[in-house]
């Protein structure tokens, strides 16, 4: 038996502040607690968490706000990552760095570094990049989700390459259903 694939723990700490942000904390937990996600409250992760409980939180909120409003929350809680991973994960001498750069360069040397530590946000799923003109970024998720689950790597994505590329990339997302996975297909105009 495989040991589950696990996902950094700002998947769910982050979806929850934007909930937050949203409705404020008493409705937030009492949404939690509706939708069987009671556990979280009071007890966020602190380290990897296996991307199941990412997943079932995407699920049960979509099924109990919506796609709309599930979508929104999720872009916002990948916005929300990107800022931790600036602040904490990504070193500044590297930001710096990527700066200096001509776009397509920087984009490349980012995406290469990023996708050195993918499993800490695809867990079981696939991350792949290209140069094309324009670069293209693919998450595909293999864990079982919904397509909404894509708006929170689309907010991580748009949210660094505007921080570490170019403050005007444009991310059009063709996220989808495909041969039982989600895929997440993000064209960057940088």
């Amino acid at each position: 038996m495989s040991t589950p694939s696990r996902i950094g723990p700002n998947s769910i700490i982050q979806t929850v502040a934007a909930l937050e942000a949203k409705y404020g904390k008493s409705k937030t937990e009492n949404i939690l607690r509706k939708i069987g996600q009671g556990y979280i409250v009071g007890n966020l992760p602190k380290e990897m968490v296996e991307e199941s409980k990412f997943h079932s939180l995407v699920i049960a909120l979509q099924k109990e706000i919506g796609d709309g409003p599930t979508a929104a929350i999720l872009k916002e809680s990948g916005e929300r990552t990107a800022k931790y991973l600036l602040k904490v994960r990504i070193p500044g001498i590297f930001q710096k760095f990527l700066k200096l750069l001509p776009r397509r360069p920087a984009f490349k040397l980012f995406l290469f570094a990023i996708s050195k530590n993918a499993w800490t946000f695809a867990g079981s799923g696939e991350f792949s990049y290209t140069m094309n003109r324009p670069p293209e970024i693919t998450v595909k998720v293999t864990y079982p989700t919904l397509p909404v689950v894509g708006n929170f790597y689309l907010g991580t994505f748009t949210a660094l390459l505007q921080e570490l590329v170019n403050a005007k990339t444009k991310i059009k997302a063709d996220i989808r259903k495909e041969n039982g996975h989600i895929r997440c297909h993000y064209q960057c105009e940088i």
